[in-house]
């Protein structure tokens, strides 16, 4: 582990400035099965319009649980993740070791999706893929910049970024702050509230119709779980946000064309985007 990265995340975590993301996604490992890593790698397909990846290079800027990067592994790919916390460096690692052990084509160590240093030595990849990470940087418009020479010519731009909703998002960021400036033991306070938020409309639209906890049981269509899905978003912070032509406008100045787009629509979730870095290098 880069000492540097570890020390400085240690900081930024105990001054309230950083949410945890590797501790929460530690226990997300527990319920981890086959029946969520196929619908992330199927997520994967769906987004990319492929069927496999075998043989493209695929970089997963900020691996988090590791999850994606064992799809994009499964699919074939030649996998390269890095992430800035240091337990999801370590979750990533322990997916590497449970299903592909000592494979060469699996890299996992710690990065910055901010430290122009360590992205200019990796070189270029057909497939980046970082969803739900770059707006929790602490500098989302950079690190969204940073993203353009990574991706080689003919390439796959495939990102998620949280949808700008005005006030609700500036709320939710305070609420973000208040989280993990809160002492542990009283985070409860913050967390529950945030929960009955998120989740009151859907648990009452299963208790009518004589299905309780139907919407809650089930994955959200990426494999991840409803649960640690609401302690991420809950104390994820930094936080920044984005309205969807905001991101159009930014990776098409830099020689990326629009291929699919999905949108939260009025909600507060993740936008997603896929983007193609065209021919002619104009990224560069």
């Amino acid at each position: 582990m880069d000492q540097s990265i570890a020390t400085e995340h240690a900081q930024q975590v105990a001054s309230g400035e950083r949410f945890e993301f590797g501790r929460n996604w530690s226990r997300f490992l527990a319920v981890l099965n086959d029946e969520r890593i196929a619908e992330a790698q199927q997520s994967l397909q769906q987004m990319l319009g492929v069927s496999d990846l075998t043989g493209l290079k695929f970089l997963d800027v900020g691996s988090g649980s590791g999850l994606f990067s064992l799809a994009a592994r499964r699919l074939g790919g030649r996998v390269h993740s890095f992430d800035y916390d240091p337990q999801s460096v370590a979750c990533t690692a322990e997916l590497r070791r449970r299903y592909f052990p000592q494979d060469e084509d699996w890299v996992v160590e710690p990065g910055s999706a901010l430290d122009n240093v360590y992205l200019n030595r990796l070189g270029t990849f057909d497939i980046v893929y970082s969803w739900g990470v770059l707006h929790h940087t602490g500098a989302m418009w950079q690190a969204l910049k940073n993203m353009t020479p990574l991706v080689a010519s003919g390439g796959y731009l495939f990102i998620a970024i949280y949808n700008d909703q005005g006030k609700p998002s500036r709320r939710w960021k305070a609420v973000k702050k208040a989280y993990n400036r809160c002492p542990k033991p009283m985070r409860p306070l913050v967390l529950f509230p945030a929960f009955l938020a998120l989740w009151w409309r859907r648990l009452l639209k299963d208790l009518l119709r004589a299905q309780p906890l139907r919407t809650w049981t089930r994955s959200s269509g990426r494999g991840m779980s409803p649960w640690w899905d609401v302690v991420d978003w809950v104390g994820g912070y930094p936080f920044e946000f984005a309205r969807p032509e905001e991101i159009f406008d930014l990776y098409n100045q830099h020689g990326f064309a629009l291929i699919r787009l999905k949108t939260q629509g009025g909600d507060l979730g993740c936008n997603e985007f896929v983007f193609r870095k065209m021919p002619g290098d104009l990224g560069k």
